[in-house]
């Protein structure tokens, strides 16, 4: 069974969900059911990098999910829509167009820490039942801000209708709700009419292959050529090295006593094999999760 990551440049048109229903059903003949999922979802409208966890992979896309993101974005300026982006429906016009030096003046009101209304047509749940499920079926549906950080914000192109930006943000940003604000703070309307993620974490576009070429290569032997190792998400975390009784003691679910290191997270290995995710303390090592791997990562385990 492959334990790794493969990174897809998702195309258009796609949902993530739909990219990993591709590399499922095309890994079905060679490697039989594997564990599979994504690690940060991507909107149709959106193409970019798109990390998918295979196999023991899969129990740190929750860890890929709070790391830093980054998205080159094209605002076109003088309608806003119902979904912030291409695809929704026409709420608001204006002839107004912001030129660069407007555009410049607006930014740092938009960079380090922020609060920003998520987009009404967006997965978060309202009384238990998704935002866009209650806006397409009519209601007026008004989120609360939230609080995200912009690390950084550049103006990289403008044309004569729209203007192109590249941020990097945290966790739970909106890059709609930002271009969004970005076009209102600037004296117009606008949303979103490209919008490309350029890294996830620590995956980015040069580690990142084309879908149908990821399909091709999970039909036959050849997945070992794209999948990257089950670590290479972890290249931020610092690594504990074990002694072989004590991985059998966190297999085994038990805890490591006393301090081994500075407290925070760790990789726990053996050898180059990735034992467990663990909290290092004070007082002891615990398992955060734990992973079932045998022999080398690196080579695939395809």
């Amino acid at each position: 069974m492959p334990h790794g990551w493969l990174v897809i440049d998702k195309p258009l048109g796609l949902t993530s969900a739909q990219v990993v229903g591709r590399l499922k059903h095309a890994m079905r003949g060679s490697y039989g059911k594997v564990k599979i999922g994504h690690g940060g979802t991507l909107d149709p409208l959106a193409t970019g990098v798109l990390p998918v966890a295979l196999g023991e992979a899969t129990k740190l896309a929750g860890h890929l999910l709070n790391g830093r993101k980054g998205y080159a974005f094209t605002v076109a300026f003088g309608v806003a829509t119902a979904t912030d982006d291409a695809k929704g429906a026409v709420t608001a016009t204006s002839a107004v167009r912001p030129d660069e030096a407007t555009l410049r003046a607006v930014l740092p009101q938009f960079t380090g820490p922020i609060r920003q209304r998520p987009p009404a047509y967006s997965a978060l749940k309202v009384d238990g039942e998704r935002a866009y499920a209650r806006a397409r079926a009519g209601e007026d549906v008004v989120l609360a801000e939230r609080a995200v950080t912009i690390d950084a914000l550049t103006l990289e192109a403008v044309t004569a209708d729209s203007a192109t930006f590249v941020v990097t943000c945290s966790k739970g940003t909106y890059v709609r709700s930002l271009a969004r604000d970005i076009a209102l703070a600037a004296g117009t309307v606008g949303h979103v009419s490209m919008l490309r993620r350029t890294e996830a974490g620590r995956f980015g576009l040069a580690q990142a292959i084309v879908l149908d070429r990821a399909v091709a290569l999970c039909h036959g032997a050849a997945l070992g050529q794209a999948l990257l190792p089950l670590s290479a998400g972890l290249d931020d975390i610092p690594v504990l090295v074990l002694e072989p009784h004590e991985a059998t003691l966190l297999k085994s679910g038990r805890r490591l006593p006393g301090p081994r290191a500075k407290p925070g997270t760790y990789l726990a290995t053996l050898g180059s094999v990735p034992v467990a995710l663990v909290a290092v303390s004070a007082l002891d090592v615990r398992v955060e999760r734990g992973f079932n791997l045998e022999g080398d990562p690196d080579v695939g385990h395809c």
